[in-house]
């Protein structure tokens, strides 16, 4: 999950119900009883920073954890702060040190990037960080490594976006590159993107609170125009085999039921019926 820009009281940016949209996602995750191992958020967990919306974020997300076994990790995006983000968020001592994490889930690496520059809204890795992630990645991990990083290293498709997009992509890429890196996944952008960085997948998550118009008129001189719309909210299921890894965008809960349900009992006995199982 990413942007969820949770504020500190009322609306986002004055009519967006930031909570509404996220909170139908949550009962929708447990609804369905999925299990998972992680729930990673990509940044831009609070709007402002405020540290009643990272206190009310986490008495949403701990208690959904919990019941499908997931273990919580946070990255930082340009929108947080990193101190309030420790304090309230996490329950440690404030810091305004990077977060840059280093995660085991069951054998897969997970690393998080902070790839913030305080005071700025672009994303970039200083020359230290760069050195630190390449000393993680000098002995790959049993299962291969994913990063969660904010600012995704690909070129964004907006133009007024290249003012906030991650600056030095090169150099991370070559950062990267010939490690055991599988996936990248990012946010920031407020819509789901996929590309390539020095050849490993780059999978963007959506935001849970508004999106971005992919489809603003265009000029005459092909500027596409930015509007964002309360609309066309997802996250990301990741599966993790072990020769590929699966990356799907899942929209908010709604809509009319189309087709035959299958129930599971069902999708058992027709799947035992061709000779296969279910997949782990």
């Amino acid at each position: 999950m990413s942007d969820t820009h949770f504020t500190g009281s009322g609306p986002l940016y004055g009519g967006v119900d930031a909570d509404e949209a996220f909170e139908r996602m949550l009962d929708s995750i447990l609804e369905s009883g999925q299990r998972a191992s992680a729930m990673i958020f990509t940044g831009d967990l609070a709007d402002l920073g405020e540290p009643a919306a990272y206190q009310r974020l986490r008495r949403m997300v701990e208690p959904v954890a919990e019941k499908i076994g997931a273990r919580l990790i946070w990255a930082m995006g340009n929108h947080d702060t990193r101190s309030a983000m420790r304090e309230y968020l996490r329950g440690e001592e404030p810091s305004e040190d990077p977060v840059d994490e280093v995660y085991d889930v069951d054998g897969l690496r997970v690393v998080v990037l902070d790839t913030t520059v305080p005071g700025h809204h672009h994303g970039q890795l200083d020359p230290s960080q760069l050195d630190w992630l390449r000393g993680v990645l000098s002995e790959p991990a049993p299962r291969g490594t994913i990063i969660a990083m904010h600012h995704p290293p690909i070129p964004v498709i907006q133009p007024l976006a290249q003012l906030v997009e991650l600056r030095g992509q090169r150099e991370f890429a070559d950062a990267v590159r010939g490690t055991d890196v599988r996936s990248i996944l990012a946010g920031h952008l407020h819509y789901s993107s996929a590309a390539t960085c020095a050849g490993i997948p780059v999978s963007v998550a959506s935001s849970t609170c508004y999106t971005q118009d992919l489809l603003a008129e265009v000029d005459a001189d092909g500027v596409r125009a930015t509007r964002g719309r309360d609309a066309a909210q997802t996250f990301n299921l990741v599966h993790v085999y072990d020769e590929t890894i699966v990356h799907t965008v899942v929209p908010a809960a709604g809509g009319l039921e189309v087709g035959e349900p299958v129930d599971s009992a069902t999708v058992v006995s027709r799947l035992a019926a061709a000779g296969l199982v279910q997949r782990d």
